[in-house]
């Protein structure tokens, strides 16, 4: 059923991120990158999904085309290369840099901003790190954020069946991403720090805070908020996690949904043990302990936006994605809004960015029988893994994945 599809598809192109020159009529969104990704040879790539040995940096500039020709929501990946920066989304710089040469990128980006704010993005599963690049420079814009953007990246494959090696490069990461929070914390020019992660990306900024925290002796007060997108972290790990970092820490936001899907498979993985990104928060145990640790929710079930495994909701409803930028733009505390999302968070976010992020929702472990527009290019290397174990049948896991309703947008499935 799978080989017909694909053959019917054509992939989006590949190295989007060879620098052209820049429209009058698009924005600009500068960002700094900190990776252990390996280096790539291929021309546009800059990285790939393998682990290199030392932290890598690079200065991107995205070029993001005027509302009227992008649909709300979505990241205008170009059809052909080179993209026109007029309509698609497009790189007008990409430079692998040393340290040295991040870290005065930094100091001069941080030296333009009126409160010395730094936010740092760290991505979930099957992202490949173009997908991360821009996936991040659209929140960034459309949210309205004036925050130094700083893209921490794993190495991710890019993989619907690398779900596992992708989990393993976020605990080989830990270490790097920790090493960012410190120096961070080190620079006097930094004033603030926000950390906005989604998915399994979730796990890598709690363990990365966690170390730090036992390491240091607590979290500086300069790290304020961390906003915890879809997080498929084990509920009880949280638990420990957030007891570890002391009792000086962040503002933590979360946003959760119980009609995730996704995360519903994932706790099937897992061992059956909830996911914090699905929890129900206003039911006993969780309602008592985040209270008790001062973690606001933001409940976003009612909300019909979103991919159709309501894993991206934070990202794809613009009412949401406006009030991160919001808050991080006025220094406000995230309202807690369990009861419904409506006309107090479309108040709330009134006069910010009227454009949003989209990021996909994602698949956990199985295979997915039905291509999206995005995610065409990754279902030849699952066809090839079904041709090699011998077999063109659904393992399984499949199974269960179709009984939970739509099968879509893997690519981008930001886990």
């Amino acid at each position: 059923m799978i080989l017909p599809l694909l053959c019917a598809c054509t992939s989006r192109p590949t190295g989007v991120l060879q620098p052209v020159a820049a429209n009058a009529s698009a924005s600009q969104v500068e960002m700094l990158v900190a990776t252990t990704r390996a280096k790539s040879n291929s021309p546009g790539e800059m990285f790939s999904g393998e682990r290199a040995r030392a932290a890598n940096y690079a200065d991107i500039t995205v070029s993001i085309p005027p509302a009227k020709v992008r649909k709300v929501g979505d990241v205008a990946w170009p059809r052909r290369l080179p993209p026109n920066p007029a309509t698609d989304f497009a790189t007008l710089k990409a430079e692998k840099v040393d340290r040295h040469a991040a870290e005065q990128w930094l100091s001069s980006h941080v030296r333009k901003t009126s409160d010395g704010s730094v936010l740092v993005f760290i991505h979930g599963f099957n992202n490949q790190f173009d997908d991360a690049v821009f996936r991040f420079a659209q929140i960034v814009h459309d949210s309205g954020a004036h925050s130094v953007p700083v893209l921490a990246t794993w190495p991710s494959r890019g993989k619907l069946l690398d779900y596992g090696y992708d989990r393993e490069s976020t605990n080989y990461t830990r270490n790097a991403v920790e090493n960012l929070f410190q120096y961070l914390a080190r620079d006097t020019e930094v004033k603030e720090v926000s950390i906005l992660a989604h998915s399994m990306g979730n796990w890598l900024a709690l363990e990365s805070l966690r170390q730090m925290a036992i390491r240091n002796g607590g979290l500086p007060a300069k790290f304020k908020n961390v906003m915890l997108a879809s997080p498929d972290v084990d509920v009880d790990v949280f638990g420990s996690q957030i007891v570890d970092m002391g009792k000086q820490r962040p503002h933590f936001t979360l946003f959760v949904s119980r009609d995730d899907r996704a995360l519903a498979l994932s706790r099937r993985v897992w061992g059956n043990v909830p996911r914090l990104g699905a929890i129900n928060p206003d039911q006993s145990p969780y309602q008592e302990e985040l209270e008790a640790n001062k973690v606001t929710v933001i409940d976003l079930t009612k909300l019909k936006e979103g991919d159709s495994l309501h894993h991206t909701k934070f990202a794809e409803s613009p009412e949401i994605v406006q009030l991160i930028g919001k808050r991080l733009s006025d220094g406000q505390t995230l309202t807690d809004n369990r009861l419904g999302l409506g006309d107090d968070i479309v108040v709330a976010t009134t006069g910010a960015a009227q454009t949003v992020g989209t990021a996909a929702g994602l698949i956990v472990s199985a295979p997915i029988a039905i291509v999206d527009q995005n995610t065409r290019q990754n279902y030849r290397h699952y066809a090839e893994t079904l041709v090699a174990s011998g077999s063109e049948s659904k393992p399984p896991m499949a199974k269960s994945r179709c009984e939970t309703g739509s099968q879509a947008e893997a690519k981008n499935c930001n886990r």
